[in-house]
């Protein structure tokens, strides 16, 4: 039990608070500063705060994972998606902050490189995992749904939904962390509970963001970037998969499905009105800046909320 559950966080957490003053230094030099959004006058002190910090949570994920992947297989789907969207970020960031191209990934470039993904692991799913796409239903007692061919797209809309939402989340210092080692405990406790198989992946990655909080707590030194966001996003959806509980994902990833959905209808009733908001500025978590939360206050109300959360949906099992 020891190797499998305590030994991946203490390893996977040394690793990222070791690269730490590495990285940090590197990230500096290269230039690879945020740019804050002018509206948040809060905010414009952590211009040229490094940002593509995520490299040391996929680099300490990594080797923890490649140290235990041959007695755990059914890791790999869920290495594979971690990795495999945390490349798409990297990319995103690269062009962001070291090539200076404001837009990075076009909306539809990043969109298919998603997608791909997303096709691979789905490929996976259908044909080499064993694991049916039968989904466990909350609070039902251990019934399940199975909802036939509709699988296949209702898995697209769920990796692309949780990975964005994930994305967004990552807008405050400790935000996206925070929230997310709450949603790696739980599906630690869950696949060590039901001997799913993925236990040291889940346990690397809750100490890959303990690791990465130390220098990304307010004030941060360094932010995550898309490259960290989108690999948390594609780790959620994928270990929730091999458990057969993406129904679970609204309920342990309700911040994340809060935070896309606030972008989704600003944007829409922007449009739709000539110019009006419903909110002060979304992502949500901005909203309540705005309205005279401190920084520290949103990530801990998140935070809080997302341990809440996951208690329940252990009560749903």
């Amino acid at each position: 039990m020891t190797y499998e559950i305590v030994l991946p966080v203490i390893i996977a957490f040394a690793v990222s608070a070791v690269l730490g003053p590495i990285i940090i230094p590197f990230l500096r030099r290269l230039k690879v500063g945020q740019t804050e959004r002018k509206e948040l006058e809060s905010h414009l002190k952590k211009n040229g705060t490094p940002t593509m910090g995520g490299l040391m949570i996929l680099a300490s994920i990594i080797v923890t994972s490649l140290l235990y992947v041959k007695d755990y297989p059914k890791m790999i789907p869920v290495l594979f998606m971690t990795v495999g969207f945390g490349v798409i970020g990297f990319l995103d960031d690269y062009l962001k902050v070291v090539l200076r191209r404001s837009d990075g990934l076009l909306a539809w470039q990043k969109m298919l490189c998603q997608i791909a993904v997303t096709g691979v692991f789905a490929w996976y799913m259908v044909y080499k995992s064993g694991i049916s796409l039968s989904m466990l239903i909350p609070f039902s007692g251990g019934c399940y749904l199975d909802v036939g061919w509709l699988a296949v797209p209702l898995l697209f809309v769920a990796v692309i939904g949780t990975v964005n939402g994930t994305n967004f989340t990552d807008g405050l210092d400790g935000l996206a962390s925070s929230v997310t080692v709450m949603v790696a405990t739980f599906f630690s406790v869950v696949a060590i509970g039901t001997d799913a198989g993925i236990a040291p992946i889940t346990c690397a990655v809750v100490g890959a963001l303990l690791g990465f909080l130390i220098f990304n707590v307010y004030p941060a030194s360094v932010f995550m970037g898309d490259t960290g966001s989108l690999a948390l996003g594609g780790f959620v959806v994928a270990s929730a998969y091999m458990m057969q509980m993406p129904l679970f994902i609204p309920i342990v990833g309700l911040i994340y499905l809060v935070e896309v959905l606030s972008v989704i209808i600003q944007v829409t009733y922007f449009k739709r009105t000539g110019g009006k908001r419903i909110f002060r500025m979304a992502p949500i978590h901005h909203h309540f800046e705005l309205g005279g939360w401190s920084e520290t206050r949103v990530v801990a109300v998140f935070s809080i909320a997302t341990a809440i959360l996951c208690m329940i949906a252990l009560l749903a099992l």
